[in-house]
């Protein structure tokens, strides 16, 4: 694949099941040549806004483009886009080798393709077993098989660190970095921010089925809240410190815990009254923390969002995850 990726856009969509508003006015789009993390807690509208963009499930509202049209009007769709939504969705009876055999003839590729797939995510000394003997991590590394038959430019997976053990998590970020380095567009979705913080450039953060953030990870990270603690032997003298500085201190430990200022800049200001620090640590708010905050709260008025990757305006039962 060489070729830059497609553009993904998802433009004021929303998904109605009965009086349940799954996914609701929803606009964002996906950049090629990065990793977008899709994020929100379980039942946010992540997996019903995925089955949209792919075909599978009738938006109530809006639209999901990939290349500037829907991907059903592709006439080879998944030489566009491949996807793995689901990891539980194989036939027990097959061999992991025989269920990429059965979907080579739709995407066009051949035998030599299932085999090469299965080396890439290494499944080729497994490709000759069962798929009713696989473990949920060997499901995953099958379902990204069949994601990548046709070498599609965009690719778009739906938890697929779910069931992967630390190795393979590893090597899960690396072949999403990989992916995005060849200009492919990656779209990624986790309920769990830290599965994928290290391997993506974007985030589109939703809860509710509302956007609530879009931006660079850098741009979310902006969101943290810095914090220190602090110990000094005279405990009097930091307190009187942080007082004239007006710095809220709580007691915390054999110290303080001092909200919205930088280790550096109460490291000056103790060294300037000569009080004399034992332990000087920034406890900031995680880029984790910062998403919870984000998705607790729910969906806002205004979006919030910096340098935003936003934009204008055969299948299991629908759900609304």
């Amino acid at each position: 694949m060489t070729a830059p990726g497609p553009e993904i856009s998802v433009e004021r969509l929303s998904k109605s099941f009965g009086s349940v508003r799954a996914v609701d006015d929803l606009t964002f789009t996906v950049r090629p040549g990065v990793v977008t993390g899709f994020l929100g807690p379980n039942g946010s509208g992540k997996t019903t806004t995925l089955r949209m963009l792919l075909g599978l499930t009738r938006p109530s509202g809006g639209r999901a483009l990939v290349d500037g049209r829907p991907y059903v009007e592709h006439p080879r769709p998944a030489r566009v886009v491949g996807a793995a939504l689901e990891a539980s969705s194989f036939h027990p009876g097959r061999t992991g080798l025989a269920h990429l055999e059965a979907y080579a003839p739709q995407v066009g590729v051949g035998r030599d393709r299932c085999r090469e797939v299965l080396d890439l995510v290494g499944m080729g000394p497994a490709g000759g077993r069962k798929v009713g003997g696989y473990s949920m991590g060997m499901r995953q590394r099958l379902g990204l098989a069949t994601a990548l038959l046709g070498d599609p430019p965009a690719i778009v997976l739906d938890e697929p660190a779910n069931g992967l053990d630390p190795e393979g998590i590893v090597w899960l970020r690396r072949l999403l970095r990989h992916f995005a380095g060849e200009g492919r567009t990656v779209l990624v979705s986790s309920h769990v921010l830290a599965e994928v913080e290290h391997s993506v450039d974007d985030v589109v953060i939703i809860a509710g089925g509302r956007l609530v953030h879009a931006s660079s990870l850098a741009g979310l990270a902006e969101l943290a809240s810095p914090e220190v603690y602090v110990e000094s032997p005279d405990a009097r003298a930091l307190a009187e410190l942080l007082a004239r500085r007006g710095w809220a201190g709580a007691p915390h430990e054999r110290g303080f815990r001092v909200a919205d200022v930088t280790a550096a800049t109460l490291g000056a200001a103790a060294h300037a009254d000569r009080v004399e620090l034992h332990q000087l640590v920034d406890r900031g708010a995680g880029l984790e923390e910062v998403f919870l905050r984000l998705t607790a709260a729910g969906p806002p008025g205004p979006v919030q969002a910096t340098d935003a990757p936003t934009a204008p305006a055969a299948t299991p039962p629908e759900e609304t995850r």
